[in-house]
C-alpha cells in the first residue's frame, strides 16, 4: 500500500469516527423510553380530560369553536378578516413566511391596523423566515408592528440554531384564536408545484377564555426575546359558562425525558376504544408509538394515517417515513400518502369527539426539539368536520399496500435508511 492510499485509508477511518461521536452526541444510540400505563381512561370517562391533562401538563380551560376553513384559498381570507376585526390588539407567531402575495397581504393588513392605533405584536422563526428581505420588516416596523425573531443565530451557542418555533397562532382582542398549520407563504396555493394544486391544510378559530390562555403561551415568548409585556392593560372578564372543556398543551424547550407533546400523543393512543385516525405531513414514529397503535389496532380500534405522498416539499422525509411502515401495515393499520398535493395538515381525532389540532407533527423534532403547541377539545361538531376533512383526503389518496411499499425502488431505500440514521434531529 502506497502512502496516498494509507492517506486516504486514514482519511476515510477518521470521517468514519468523528460521524460516529457526532451520532453519539447527538443521542442517536440512546435508549428509547417505554410508555407503559394500564387501563387509561376512554373518552367518555368523566376524568379523562383530566387523567390526559395531568399526564401531558396541559392547561385546563373553556372555549368554543366558531370557524372551520380548508385550503389556502378560505384560510388567508379567514386570518385577514380577523385581523381587520381587532379593536386594540392583535398577536401572531408563525415558523414560514416567505416572499409572495399572501406575505404582501398580511403585511398590508397589520400595517394599516397598527396605522390606526391597533397594538399588533409579532413573532417569527430567524430560520423560517430568512428568505424575507429587511425592507418587509423595516415597512412593518416603520407602521407600529412590534416585531421579534425568534433564535436568531448566535456564534457563541451555534447548535441552540437548531431550536425554532412551529407555532402558527393569531390572537385577536385577548377573545379569538385562529389556529392552523399553514405559513405566510404563496406554497400553501401550490404555485411551487407542477399541478399547481393548493396543499392540505385548515385553519380553525375558537373564542372564549382559551384565547387568554394562548396569550400566556405567547407572552412567555415575547418575554424571552426581550419584549415587555405589560399586565395593567385592560383584560377581558369571561364568565363561566357551559362550554367545552379544552386542554392546550404547550411544548415549550423540550427534552428527550421531559416532552409535554410526546405525552399527550401516547396518552390519547392508550385512550382510545373506537377510532384513531392521525394526519400528519411529517410521520415519523418511534419504536414505541409504534408499538402502542399496533397495540390499539389489535384491540379492535380503527387505527388510520394520513401522510404526505410524491408531492413532498421534503422527498427525504418522504422516504424516510415509508422505511417506519413495514410492521405498521403488517399489522393492520391504514396508511393514506394523499396524492394531489403536499399534505400539510396536523390533527388526531380520538374515537367520536376528541380532537386535537395544532402545529406538532408525530415526529422527533415536534417532540423533542421545537417550541410547539397543541389544542385538545370534546367538540361534537367540529369532530364531524374534522371527520369529514379525513374522509375527503382517503377519497384523494394512496392507500399504501404491503406489496407496493416492498416494491420501492433500492434508491428510496438507501434514502430513508441513510437519513434514519439522524432520526432525532428530523
Amino acid at each position: 500500500m502506497n502512502q496516498f492510499s494509507s492517506w486516504i485509508w486514514w482519511g476515510v477511518l477518521g470521517i468514519a469516527l468523528v460521524t460516529l461521536l457526532i451520532l453519539y452526541l447527538l443521542g442517536v444510540f440512546r435508549r428509547e423510553l417505554k410508555y407503559r400505563v394500564e387501563n387509561f381512561p376512554s373518552p367518555e370517562t368523566p376524568n379523562f380530560i383530566y387523567s390526559l391533562g395531568s399526564l401531558s401538563n396541559s392547561l385546563i380551560t373553556e372555549g368554543k369553536p366558531t370557524g372551520f376553513w380548508i385550503g389556502a384559498s378560505d384560510i388567508f381570507p379567514a386570518r385577514l378578516d380577523a385581523i381587520r376585526s381587532a379593536k386594540f390588539l392583535i398577536q401572531f407567531e408563525t415558523f414560514i413566511m416567505t416572499p409572495g402575495r399572501r406575505a404582501d397581504e398580511f403585511a398590508e393588513a397589520i400595517a394599516y391596523q397598527a396605522h390606526s392605533g391597533v397594538k399588533v405584536q409579532l413573532i417569527v422563526d430567524s430560520y423560517g423566515t430568512k428568505s424575507i428581505p429587511k425592507s418587509y420588516w423595516k415597512r412593518l416596523r416603520s407602521a407600529g408592528v412590534e416585531l421579534r425573531f425568534f433564535n436568531s443565530f448566535s456564534g457563541r451557542n451555534p447548535l441552540e440554531y437548531l431550536h425554532r418555533t412551529h407555532r402558527k397562532l393569531l390572537l385577536i382582542d385577548r377573545q379569538v384564536a385562529l389556529i392552523g398549520g399553514a405559513g405566510v407563504s404563496d406554497h400553501w396555493d401550490g404555485v411551487k408545484t407542477a399541478s399547481r394544486v393548493p396543499w392540505l391544510d385548515f385553519e380553525v378559530r375558537f373564542q372564549g377564555p382559551v384565547a387568554a390562555k394562548l396569550e400566556g403561551i405567547f407572552q412567555q415568548h415575547w418575554l424571552d426575546l426581550g419584549g415587555t409585556v405589560d399586565f395593567g392593560e385592560t383584560a377581558i372578564d369571561f364568565n363561566p359558562s357551559d362550554r367545552p372543556t379544552i386542554l392546550v398543551t404547550v411544548g415549550e424547550d423540550p427534552t428527550y425525558k421531559s416532552s409535554p407533546i410526546r405525552n399527550l400523543f401516547k396518552t390519547q393512543i392508550l385512550a382510545a376504544r373506537e377510532r384513531i385516525w392521525i394526519a400528519s405531513p411529517y410521520f415519523l414514529p418511534n419504536h414505541n408509538v409504534r408499538e402502542l397503535l399496533l397495540k390499539a389496532k389489535n384491540a379492535g380500534v380503527d387505527v388510520r394515517i394520513l401522510t404526505m405522498g410524491k408531492r413532498s416539499d421534503k422527498k427525504f422525509i418522504h422516504y424516510t417515513s415509508r422505511e417506519l411502515y413495514g410492521s405498521l401495515l403488517k399489522g393492520g393499520i391504514k396508511i393514506y400518502e394523499y396524492r394531489p398535493s403536499m399534505m400539510h395538515a396536523k390533527v388526531a381525532i380520538i374515537d367520536r369527539h376528541v380532537i386535537t389540532i395544532g402545529s406538532a407533527n408525530l415526529d422527533p423534532r415536534s417532540f423533542f426539539r421545537n417550541d410547539e403547541f397543541s389544542l385538545s377539545a370534546i367538540d361534537g361538531q367540529l369532530s364531524q368536520e374534522i371527520t369529514n376533512f379525513f374522509e375527503d383526503a382517503f377519497a384523494y389518496s394512496l392507500e399504501v399496500n404491503q406489496k407496493e411499499w416492498h416494491g420501492r425502488s433500492l434508491w428510496q431505500r438507501l434514502i430513508g435508511r441513510f437519513w434514519l440514521l439522524f432520526y432525532l434531529q428530523l
